[in-house]
């Protein structure tokens, strides 16, 4: 269960700030959805609508000792790295996997955790996400990572004969956000606090590949919301999303997220390069 204490509204007020626009989805009628590669010719890349919200996102840290994944569906940790060069697949799947599996283990009490996707983010200022010959962007919209039909159904896609025995017990999909190049300014991460949302939120949306549709979750304004990032991340410094849990027991499910535009960072700011990890973590119960 959810644990008791929670983030009082007196301390949460308190909490240094930026004012920054988050863009949210603008509710619609048809499910939206969007393609990962150039549409058909005559379509376009999306259906829906994001409008922005400028809304004040709390600085993490006076109160990174204090956060739970399980409460606030997020936590701030130091987590050094031996990893020497991110782009290097041999040598994340040597050095980097086990590291993010053990810190993974440590901060969910998992007994198993897979380390299944890894996405490099480096910014090229006017460029979108996803387009050809160009590095994945970062993502400036409100949302979150998996629904509650692709979560068990990425377990079925990775877990092979296991998948089925797997999902009759508890399981969660948490991602490691860590920038490659600090103290980073530009396009941070902003996250939801997982009690401030509500699941009439989150909008099911298809995400279109060549050949299957993925499903994530759009999130829509909730003047509740309660957002929060860490100012000048370090590369000694992760955030952990939990982005889908199993479990319906009053605990965190979903943590949306989004990168913003930073109103306080230098013109000069150097160019957002940050990696995310993706992994499934196995609980006994």
């Amino acid at each position: 269960m959810r644990p008791a204490r929670a983030l009082s509204r007196p301390a949460f007020e308190d909490l240094p700030f930026v004012e920054a626009e988050l863009l949210y989805l603008v509710p619609m009628a048809e499910k939206p959805w969007q393609y990962t590669y150039e549409p058909p010719a005559g379509v376009p890349r999306m259906n829906s609508r994001h409008a922005p919200q400028r809304l004040p996102i709390r600085d993490a840290r006076p109160i990174a000792s204090d956060l739970s994944l399980d409460r606030d569906g997020f936590a701030l940790l130091r987590h050094r790295t031996d990893l020497g060069d991110f782009d290097d697949a041999d040598e994340r799947r040597r050095v980097y996997d086990p590291e993010i599996e053990r810190l993974v283990a440590e901060a969910t009490g998992a007994e198993r955790v897979v380390v299944f996707d890894h996405t490099i983010r480096r910014r090229i200022w006017s460029a979108a996400d996803r387009m050809p010959a160009t590095p994945r962007q970062p993502v400036p919209r409100v949302h979150n990572d998996y629904t509650l039909r692709s979560g068990p159904q990425r377990v079925r896609d990775l877990m092979g004969e296991e998948a089925e025995a797997l999902l009759q017990r508890r399981f969660a999909i948490i991602n490691v956000w860590r920038p490659i190049r600090g103290p980073l300014r530009d396009a941070p991460l902003a996250v939801c606090d997982a009690q401030s949302t509500e699941l009439a939120d989150f909008v099911a949306a298809d995400l279109i590949y060549p050949d299957r549709r993925g499903e994530t979750y759009s999130v829509t304004y909730n003047p509740r919301h309660r957002w929060f990032y860490a100012p000048a991340m370090g590369e000694d410094e992760v955030m952990l999303l939990k982005v889908f849990d199993s479990a319906a027991d009053g605990r965190a499910r979903f943590a949306p997220h989004s990168a913003f535009e930073d109103p306080t960072a230098p013109a000069d700011v150097l160019p957002r390069e940050s990696i995310e990890s993706r992994t499934l973590a196995f609980f006994s119960a």
